[in-house]
């Protein structure tokens, strides 16, 4: 296994390109990287997102798993930040009115895996989540 931490890729679907841009663009603050008419590369936190136009589908299902006895939405993505990287970002996620699936908390404070989290969707409906670990090295610990 490599002891450098590797970059992923994801692409996602959109069905509003303009509405997806300007939400990664100015809500998320992200770099744009190349685009077409049907997809957008993102820098997002040193990783490669990709929006791609999807035409709305009649039906999408909603899917949530009980956590904390909140409804988190599965699927999502995001990254683990920098715990005052975390704190900022929720912080001007507020102040740009970002309506929240699960408000900024914290989990397990004071235990192993002390976390913050927070969970949005993007004007497509796509779930995002961003955590922080109060202590990074308990990433993976149980």
């Amino acid at each position: 296994m490599h002891n450098t931490l590797s970059r992923f890729h994801l692409a996602i679907p959109v069905d509003h390109l303009e509405k997806a841009r300007n939400f990664y663009n100015d809500i998320l603050g992200l770099e744009e990287g190349r685009s077409s008419d049907h997809w957008v590369d993102f820098n997002f936190f040193g990783h490669q997102l990709v929006i791609h136009y999807k035409e709305k589908q009649d039906v999408q299902d909603e899917y949530t798993n009980p956590v904390d006895g909140k409804h988190v939405p599965v699927p999502h993505f995001g990254v683990v930040l920098a715990w005052n990287d975390w704190n900022n970002l929720a912080d001007q996620l507020k102040e740009k009115k970002v309506k929240f699936v699960i408000e900024p908390y914290i989990r397990f404070e004071g235990q192993t895996g002390e976390q913050g989290t927070m969970f949005f969707y993007d004007p497509c409906g796509n779930a995002l989540e961003f955590k922080s670990f109060k202590d990074p090295s308990e990433l993976f610990k149980k």
